[in-house]
């Protein structure tokens, strides 16, 4: 389900129909037989947000290092823990896109309690040069770390789908990133992105292969382990959940993936997915709200319903894709990453990057961005004498202007960026009304 590798900026698009098509092949559900899940039991419900981070600055603080508990992600404390986040896209096309900026306002700005590193392991990717992209990833974790953030260490195979074909790549990658941050509590192994055209039992005996690499280095580490069909719990293959509570992974402490595209998968995989849950660890580690090219329309009332049942089963989930792709499914317009940002607000977002920005910060992590209507309203200032915003000046820390009636002091530097749409933890404090 993952989108087709994109053109790079100056590469050769590569073909999709073959994804496409077999996506939108759509068998009919067959009820899910009766088999023994993990260990029933009954966390505490808790979310990543404000209330539940009060006296924690960040979600790492607030949660600390997570486990599978029954059939939930639990933290440290046994609270069960649904996080919210974005995937970035191809690290070989679009690196350019994680910058310090663009991970702040993750952080800050969206309030996002993870990001999915997604490096693709053909298609230009890490097999074209292990230690670059390795040497990425490892920094890539540790951005993510300095800002709190969980952060999933996504093995992006996609094209040929047998995991089976990257075992010894797999193996040596993970070994290396498994040690140097097993002292970290914000680190989770994603170790293959969406399998398909192979037997669950391949994908199982792969899984019984890694997980004992990432173990021996980081032993509580939680591991996400992709399923058939592009991760659709073979869905998308004619099969559904039930292959695996049949013959699970023999390994604890893990998750099983799924994936979907909310314009091209329905109440089919929704309501498969609503079965698998009730039997099943389940972590959704991408999923969009158009087609499953990651392009088209959006469609964003069936993402809605996915995430109205996510919320109620307590699946995290993370968005594809934190990039300025061309494609709808990227958040970011075309050149927002050349340029540098901007990065808060939502200027620079296409309406899936608007709609994913306000689910990330509606799961609690970030105040309501009215700035007449803030947590702590503003005292009023003892007068507006400041001048008047301008979008082609540039403003640094304690700067001061009016607009709209409201006088507003900039966090730190900024430029183009209008007071009163980059919410409470923007870069424009909301002093009080003029």
């Amino acid at each position: 389900m993952a989108p087709p590798p994109p053109p790079a900026r100056g590469r050769t698009v590569l073909a999709a129909a073959a994804l496409v098509g077999a996506l939108l092949t759509v068998p009919s559900l067959t009820a899910p037989a009766s088999a023994q899940g993990p260990a029933d039991t009954t966390p505490t419900a808790s979310g990543t947000g404000a209330a539940a981070r009060e006296a924690a600055a960040d979600p790492v603080e607030a949660h600390g290092r997570l486990r599978v508990c029954g059939l939930k992600l639990c933290d440290e404390s046994g609270d069960t823990v649904q996080l919210t986040g974005m995937s970035s896209h191809g690290l070989q096309w679009y690196g350019d896109c994680l910058t310090d900026g663009s991970l702040d306002a993750l952080a800050h700005d969206w309030g996002a309690d993870v990001l999915r590193v997604s490096m693709y392991v053909q298609e230009g990717g890490y097999e074209t040069d292990p230690r670059g992209f390795t040497d990425r990833v490892h920094e890539l974790i540790e951005e993510g770390t300095e800002r709190g953030m969980y952060v999933i260490v996504d093995w992006h195979m996609l094209t040929p789908g047998d995991p089976n074909h990257n075992t010894d790549l797999a193996r040596t990658f993970f070994s290396e990133i498994a040690a140097a941050h097993a002292g970290k509590d914000n680190v989770l192994y994603e170790i293959a992105n969406e399998p398909h055209g192979v037997s669950w039992d391949a994908i199982r005996s792969y899984a019984e292969e890694i997980i004992p690499v990432v173990r021996a280095e980081d032993p509580e580490a939680v591991v996400l382990v992709g399923t058939r069909g592009w991760s659709s719990l073979g869905l998308s293959e004619g099969s559904d959940h039930t292959e695996i509570t049949a013959d699970p992974v023999d390994a604890d402490n893990i998750m099983y993936v799924f994936h979907f595209y909310a314009a091209t998968h329905g109440d089919f995989h929704r309501e498969g997915l609503r079965a698998a849950a009730r039997d099943l660890p389940l972590f959704v580690t991408e999923f969009g709200t158009q087609e499953a090219t990651g392009d088209g329309p959006d469609d964003f009332a069936s993402a809605q319903a996915y995430l109205d049942l996510m919320a109620e089963e307590q699946i995290s989930w993370v968005n594809w894709n934190f990039s300025d792709d061309f494609r709808s499914g990227a958040v970011f317009e075309p050149g927002t990453c050349a340029a540098d940002g901007p990065w808060t607000g939502t200027d620079s977002l296409k309406p899936a990057g608007e709609w994913i920005r306000d689910r990330i910060r509606e799961s609690g992590d970030v105040p309501p961005t009215d700035p007449t209507d803030p947590t702590e309203p503003p005292t009023d200032p003892d007068g507006c004498e400041a001048p008047a915003w301008s979008s082609g000046e540039v403003y640094t820390g304690g700067d001061r202007v009016g607009h709209g009636g409201r006088l507003y002091e900039a966090q730190w530097w900024t430029s183009g960026e209008e007071p009163g749409t980059t919410g409470e933890w923007g870069v424009w404090r909301d002093v009080g009304a003029c």
